[in-house]
């Protein structure tokens, strides 16, 4: 006898409504939608330290782009089946077409595909199968149409407009067993047999074809069963695909030539821990369930025989105590209100319980008081939740990834789907190799860490996000490949990125990177390509690019213990070959060129200063006052380096506005005047407030523009003093004011009586009086005296 199980890949009730059908059951064997391949690694649920959620992980090594995830949690069905076979000593087997075949096919389709037309295998495609589900047409082209939802049509002849809400109703919220399955084989026979009438199969479409081939591939599986000698076989399966398991069978002949011929691709096993974010709609899987966390909170409930009132007071509570984590009151009498206004919903509705739209309600005009914004937060940290599974210590790993766990365990760096800040205290030794660990999974492309910013002043700390995803187990297997340690695959990984390196800041960018995670042997390896692609550096940019990294390199050395000999002999090298070119590189440059090299020359500037290095900075500033004298230079770069000059102290402020003074002198274009200031000014203006010979030159050289100039000049202008802050805009603004008053004539001086009288005639018209000037005195008087006391 076979018993056919059609069933919601993740939900509390068909879980429930399974474990128990197959107590009553006892099946001798039970088949599960899966890949074959896993099937061995099944042994390892026995495991204690096994903890759900968790994944099964089907990759091919050579072709890492096409591995398949099949999640499952504590409420899915196939979980509690596999539990229920390994609890009772029931042989458990996966049943599904093999991934060696679907990925096969997968990759040669790809390869055929022009490349405009080639599609990405993604996690939803290559998981378990969805109810809805979307075919793609077997043309160059990516044209897609959608096969109609079963789950739709059963929901809207029930007179429900929302399939998930239909659902939870009528499967998730059952108390019975066996009952509901025979239920739900009957109405998805159904509905099958309308959507192939309305919609009959075609097998040249690479869905219908991979479909037909995946239920050929069952039957044969429960066709070998049988013919094992297993008499009472339990099939678990998408419900979707109840109706073609169920006796009787298409011909064996029919089936075989489905399967005949298909393409194989060499791929393995092994379980790897999930999230339930991963396992939500949100994060774009297509069996996924909106609330995984809210799913969870059912299993449990109905594990310990919770009543609804007691499944509801238990999921309040973990609401109220999650808002006064945050600070907002939830009080044990908000609490049992809350339940009761959840329960009176549900009976309003007519459901059995309340589910989570209710609470959700009641939560938010109970314990939000009608605001609607706590309710995001408990989405996240409940409905979805942050929880991360765990796999045994023997489950089958790669050498690298059994060193990073335990590296994880000695450095005391657990992963943890939830966000966590960290901040380093690099003087420490455990912060110091926890920081080393981090970078060099940056390296390999492993993003389980993410720099912060840190307060405070010092190099010493450093700040980090931590949030493990379960695609960085993939990561690690795919970094594998370049050694069986953590070091040794960052050090490969470093090497061969150094010598498909073309250009000069790529490698110094990489050298900042490799002193960060601590890896001497790749060090030596990029200096000795670092020093040759500098001495053929020729391009001052690249050189100017290059430094910075270079500097930031050698601010770490006492604080990492890191030894940065080598990297000081490049940065001699750097500095004197851009000092050299930077004159030549200045020449002919339009407005877009100079702005861009003056960022550089900013950024160079900066880096030349932190290096604290006497020898450096007289050279440097040699370069700048080159750069000042130059005829024809752009005068954006010429006042810059004048601005730099007196900050750094080589330039007295005399000296600096008998330049401006110069530059904003009548011989000069009003536009190339304007530029200089542009590029003096740049940073603060600051200088204007508290230098007054600086003050007046620039307001004089204003002044006597004239007014065709002035509007040319006016946007530029606009631009350099907007950078300004706003605090010393309206302190330059008060100061023009001041200056005016002091130099304006008296008031009586400038009145024109004649011109004021004109006015007189439409004032009176205004204010609806005959006019006169002493009646319109006397109103005027009057209206002032009004508007003075409102």
């Amino acid at each position: 006898m076979t018993t056919v199980f059609g069933i919601r890949h993740h939900g509390p009730g068909s879980a429930r409504s399974l474990a128990r059908s197959l107590l009553t059951l006892s099946p001798d064997i039970i088949l599960v939608e899966g890949p074959p391949e896993a099937t061995d690694s099944l042994s390892l649920l026995a495991e204690a330290d096994m903890k759900p959620p968790v994944a099964l992980l089907i990759y091919p090594p050579d072709h890492l782009q096409h591995s398949a995830y099949y999640p499952f949690a504590v409420f899915s069905p196939e979980w509690q089946a596999m539990r229920h076979g390994i609890a009772h000593n029931v042989p458990v087997r996966f049943m599904d077409l093999p991934q060696s075949h679907q990925m096969a096919e997968r990759l040669a389709s790809q390869e055929s595909q022009t490349p405009s037309a080639e599609t990405n295998v993604s996690e939803e495609d290559t998981s378990q199968p969805k109810e809805l589900v979307e075919v793609e047409d077997s043309t160059e082209t990516t044209n897609r149409r959608m096969i109609r939802d079963p789950l739709a049509m059963l929901a809207a002849a029930a007179g429900y407009t929302d399939s998930e809400r239909w659902w939870e109703h009528m499967v998730e919220q059952r108390q019975d067993s066996t009952a509901l399955f025979e239920g739900i084989l009957e109405a998805m026979k159904t509905a099958r047999q309308e959507i192939e009438a309305e919609q009959p199969p075609d097998l040249s479409q690479p869905y219908y074809r991979r479909e037909a081939q995946r239920e050929a591939y069952m039957r044969k599986t429960i066709r070998q069963a049988q013919k094992e000698g297993f008499e009472n076989i339990a099939v678990v399966c998408g419900a979707w695909h109840g109706p073609a398991l169920e006796a009787p069978f298409p011909s064996q002949k029919e089936d075989n030539a489905l399967l005949k011929g298909l393409p194989k691709l060499k791929v393995k096993a092994t379980w790897i821990p999930w999230t339930y974010a991963r396992l939500s709609t949100g994060s774009g899987y297509g069996a996924g369930v909106t609330s995984p966390g809210w799913y969870d909170h059912l299993w449990h409930a109905s594990a310990r025989s919770h009543t609804p009132t007691q499944s509801s007071i238990h999921w309040l509570t973990r609401v109220a105590r999650l808002l006064r984590q945050e600070d907002l009151d939830a009080s044990p009498a908000s609490i049992i209100e809350a339940v009761r206004l959840a329960e009176a919903l549900a009976a309003v509705r007519d459901a059995a319980m309340p589910g989570l739209d209710e609470l959700n309600e009641a939560t938010q005009t109970v314990l939000c008081f009608g605001d609607s914004a706590p309710l995001t937060l408990i989405q996240r940290r409940l409905i979805v939740s942050d929880r991360i599974g765990q796999v045994p210590e023997n489950t089958p790993l790669i050498p690298l990834q059994q060193n990073l766990q335990q590296l994880q365990k000695k450095l005391r760096l657990k992963p943890e789907a939830a966000e966590r800040v960290l901040t380093l205290d690099l003087r420490k030794e455990i912060d110091l190799a926890r920081s080393h660990l981090l970078h060099r999974l940056r390296l390999l492309n492993i993003y389980w860490g993410t720099p912060q910013s840190t307060s405070g002043k010092g190099t010493f700390k450093e700040g980090w996000k931590l949030e493990w995803q379960p695609e960085l187990s993939l990561a690690i297997i795919e970094a594998g490949r370049w050694g069986n340690t953590l070091e040794d695959a960052a050090t490969a990984y470093v090497c061969h990125t150094a010598d498909d390196a073309l250009e000069l800041q790529q490698l110094t960018h990489l050298l900042d990177r490799v002193l960060l995670a601590n890896l001497p042997s790749a060090l030596e390896h990029l200096m000795v390509q670092l020093q040759n692609a500098a001495a053929l550096a020729s391009d001052v940019t690249h050189l100017m690019a290059a430094l910075p990294p270079l500097v930031n390199v050698l601010r770490y050395r006492d604080v990492r213990q890191t030894d940065s000999t080598m990297v000081t002999e490049v940065v001699e090298g750097v500095v004197a070959r851009l000092c050299i070119g930077l004159p030549g590189a200045c020449a002919s440059l339009d407005d877009d060129a100079a702005a861009k090299m003056g960022e550089a020359i900013a950024q160079t500037h900066s880096a030349i200063k932190l290096l604290r290095q006497e020898h450096h900075s007289k050279t440097w500033s040699a370069v700048l006052m080159q750069l000042c004298d130059r005829a024809g230079l752009h005068g954006l770069i010429a006042g810059q380096s004048c601005r730099l000059l007196l900050d750094e102290g080589s330039l007295h402020t005399e000296e600096a506005a008998r330049r401006l003074g110069l530059a904003l002198s009548l011989a000069n274009e009003p536009a190339q005047a304007a530029a200089w200031v542009e590029g003096f000014l740049q940073g603060s203006g600051l200088l204007l407030l508290h230098d007054d010979g600086i003050w007046q030159v620039l307001d004089d050289w204003v002044t006597r523009l004239n007014d065709e100039a002035f509007m040319a000049l006016l946007p530029l202008l606009r631009r350099t003093f907007s950078n300004f802050p706003a605090p010393e805009r309206r302190q330059m603004g008060e100061r023009v004011r001041g200056s005016h008053r002091a130099n304006s004539v008296t008031a009586e001086e400038r009145f024109d009586s004649d011109r004021a009288d004109a006015s007189l005639p439409m004032l009176a018209q205004l204010l609806g009086i005959p006019f006169s000037p002493e009646a319109l005195h006397s109103e005027t008087v009057k209206q002032s005296s009004k508007t003075a006391k409102s």
